[in-house]
């Protein structure tokens, strides 16, 4: 019993560890990590197509706050699919904007198409040429839940390597 006990507990530390050292390899600037309303979404846009550019990954802006109940639950989805976190953050340099009754971020986000809820999200080349704007109610399936599948898809058809075809989809809209 003490045996299949230390088993048990050496097998679950092990993939404690596995996890948290994926984690720790992605350094994130903290415009990816949090909305923050004192932030300028100029400044933050500038350094994130820097990134993205020297990277050679698209950049994945993420319309929303701290006050949104859907970006806590995108949030919790990410942190909970680490194989999708990793996904979002080694194909892409995520934007996070601000919005809120304090600092709506109006400047910034007139030159954005319009938004219709939130999260909202765009992609756009390491250069700044928008590729797309998307309503995260897409990710969702049928029980209202974060789809793993929706995600990973989505991530896999706007990356970098396919600049060239979604350009030229978007052209012919």
């Amino acid at each position: 019993m003490k045996k299949s006990y230390i088993l048990t507990l050496a097998l679950v530390f092990t993939s404690l560890l596995a996890m948290s050292s994926k984690a720790e390899t992605l350094t994130l600037p903290l415009y990816s990590k949090i909305y923050d309303e004192a932030r300028d979404p100029f400044v933050d846009a500038r350094d994130a197509i820097k990134l993205a550019s020297s990277t050679n990954r698209n950049i994945l802006i993420e319309i929303g706050g701290n006050w949104c109940v859907w970006c806590q639950k995108m949030d919790v989805f990410l942190e909970k699919n680490p194989d999708v976190y990793h996904a979002l953050h080694s194909k892409y340099v995520l934007l996070k904007i601000n919005v809120s009754d304090t600092n709506d971020n109006a400047d910034f986000m007139k030159s954005l198409p319009p938004v219709l809820g939130y999260p909202h999200m765009y992609v756009s080349t390491g250069k700044g040429k928008m590729l797309l704007s998307k309503d995260t109610g897409e990710f969702l399936d049928k029980d209202g839940e974060h789809s793993r599948k929706a995600w990973l898809s989505f991530l896999d058809k706007w990356q970098v390597s396919n600049n060239t075809a979604n350009i030229k989809q978007v052209s012919a809209e």
